[in-house]
């Protein structure tokens, strides 16, 4: 491990380097990153690249902290390239053309060109677009990193030329082996006790910049054995990994849902108080709560949609924290109902279907005849009035008459919904005659 740091620990010990403990521990060789084996590690991807001293253009999509600037930087290194490092937060066209110069400048010396973009989420369409022509004449060999889903961010075009790579959120191992890196840097092994170890790695949300930081800070302030209250002290707490407009806002709802859907009452408060942890708006939550009371519950406990409703209703009354309760609330109801989607998927079929039949018109026996023209055409002809029938129910048909009797509503045999499913196949057999 001696060997790792070197120098380094000299300049941390000594206090001539007042660079984050993260810049001065940044690993020298691809084979010192951790926590991303699916990669790096003997017959991955880029691995197997390295040894063939051939990069292909690339996306590194990973959450902060985790080594994508690192490993673009060593990438170069290692195969053999310049590298050539921009970032879209700071540059605009007059920085990406400089680099394109120099990056023809290295060719003509016979080297070849890593650019690296950084944020490459930040620079606009027509700047992506840029890139094309550079990456397929073979001037530079692109790597964006970005922690940004690259589908929703990056042009399709800039994704068709190069390969993503999903860098993980680094694990506790992991984490644990950067606490050790800190300490031995400072030469002051074991000095965070074993819970305090634990908080950190809690409190870091797997980030590694983060913790190593932390870590240099108490070091650097705090001398002797360091426990968990001293942790808590320094780190306070670590800002939400969650953006409103951006992925983590997707993901966060979209496991909510789908924990409600799946009938897990447990996982739906765990998303719910991630979403209310991370400020997220509890109106928007409550508006798609709303949502799943139809699309997966819908008539199998009509009462599901009430439930929201009122929820709503609470929390624009009671607003933060009361009113987050009834959230919480409509939440778990949502999640202990029985499900159904027969309206969600009923509802979408006949939008499918109004929309290929556009023009017919209703059957003449539900039209109203109000002058004589009329009701010589047919308007109206044969009508019966549905509460005047024994059973109350006719049997006429409501369909254009070229269309026959489609069947869009076919409910499920659960919750309320089931008492339906009788009813409805005595009502078609009546409209079949």
């Amino acid at each position: 491990m001696s060997d790792l740091f070197g120098e380094n620990t000299k300049q941390v010990q000594t206090g001539k380097d007042n660079r984050p403990l993260s810049e001065k521990l940044r690993p020298k060789h691809l084979s010192e990153i951790i926590g991303q084996d699916q990669l790096l590690a003997k017959g991955a991807p880029i691995y197997e690249m390295v040894q063939n001293q051939s990069l292909a253009s690339m996306i590194l999509w990973g959450p902060p902290g985790v080594g994508k600037t690192t490993i673009a930087r060593l990438l170069a290194k290692e195969a053999g390239y310049e590298f050539l490092p921009i970032s879209a937060v700071f540059s605009g066209v007059a920085d990406l053309k400089k680099a394109f110069e120099t990056a023809q400048t290295y060719q003509k010396m016979g080297k070849r060109t890593l650019l690296f973009v950084d944020e490459i989420h930040r620079f606009n369409r027509a700047q992506q677009d840029g890139f094309l022509p550079y990456v397929e004449s073979g001037l530079v060999t692109l790597i964006g990193a970005t922690t940004e889903n690259p589908s929703f961010e990056l042009n399709g075009a800039v994704l068709s030329r190069a390969r993503v790579f999903v860098l993980n959120r680094l694990e506790d191992d992991a984490l644990s082996e950067l606490i050790t890196r800190g300490e031995l840097a400072f030469d002051r092994g074991g000095a965070f006790d074993e819970n305090a170890r634990k908080a950190l790695i809690a409190i870091c949300d797997g980030d590694g910049r983060y913790i190593l930081n932390l870590v240099g800070e108490i070091l650097g302030l705090k001398s002797g054995a360091i426990n968990e209250d001293d942790v808590a002290k320094f780190a306070q707490r670590k800002p939400q990994a969650y953006d409103k407009n951006r992925d983590e806002h997707y993901n966060l709802i979209s496991a909510l849902h789908k924990s409600v859907r799946a009938s897990d009452p447990d996982a739906a408060l765990y998303w719910l108080a991630r979403m209310l942890n991370g400020g997220e708006n509890p109106l928007f939550i409550a508006r798609r709560l709303i949502r799943m009371a139809s699309e997966d519950i819908g008539l199998a406990e009509p009462g599901a949609l009430a439930v929201t409703i009122a929820a709503r209703d609470a929390y624009e009354m009671l607003g933060s924290p009361e009113g987050e309760l009834a959230l919480a609330q409509a939440t778990l109801h949502l999640a202990c109902c029985p499900k159904s989607n027969a309206a969600y998927v009923s509802f979408k079929s006949a939008m499918a279907l109004a929309k290929s039949t556009q023009g017919e018109m209703p059957p003449k026996h539900f039209l109203n005849a109000p002058t004589k023209m009329m009701g010589d055409l047919g308007y109206g002809k044969n009508y019966q009035y549905d509460h005047d029938v024994e059973g109350g129910v006719s049997g006429l048909s409501g369909f254009p008459e070229r269309m026959g009797q489609p069947v869009l509503f076919e409910p499920k045999e659960i919750g309320a919904e089931a008492r339906i499913v009788p009813k409805l196949e005595e009502w078609r057999r009546l409209r079949k005659k």
